[in-house]
């Protein structure tokens, strides 16, 4: 499964950004895809995941009711809506896709999409 992520960028805290991620290859190997994060010097961090269908989401806590994770199966495509940015939320972000969204809770996941930067000044 490949993995080719784009969207991020510098925004003011508060702004928005769409973080998008197309897959190819043997999607049909996996259920999930989602996003992680990383910022320096700290864990990584389960962001959202969503099941191909769109009929499942998960978000971690941190994001809730600010990020919004959708699907668009014929394009292969998974978005990360993110409103209400705060300076907290800077990291890499890292789409990512698994056969199990416990996978991803974790912070782990099978495969994996080169990072992209969201930056957030104050």
């Amino acid at each position: 499964v490949q993995l080719q992520a784009s969207g991020g960028g510098l925004v003011q805290a508060g702004g928005s950004l769409r973080l998008s991620c197309a897959a190819s290859g043997r999607t049909f190997s996996t259920n999930f895809m989602g996003w992680l994060r990383q910022a320096p010097g700290k864990v990584r961090e389960f962001v959202a995941a969503i099941s191909w269908s769109g009929g499942s989401t998960y978000y971690g806590d941190s994001v809730k009711g600010r990020f919004t994770i959708s699907i668009d199966n014929a394009k292969n495509t998974v978005y990360l809506q993110m409103n209400s940015l705060k300076p907290e939320d800077a990291a890499v972000y890292y789409c990512v896709a698994d056969r199990f969204s416990s996978t991803m809770a974790a912070g782990q996941s099978s495969y994996w999409g080169q990072g992209t930067q969201v930056t957030v000044s104050s």
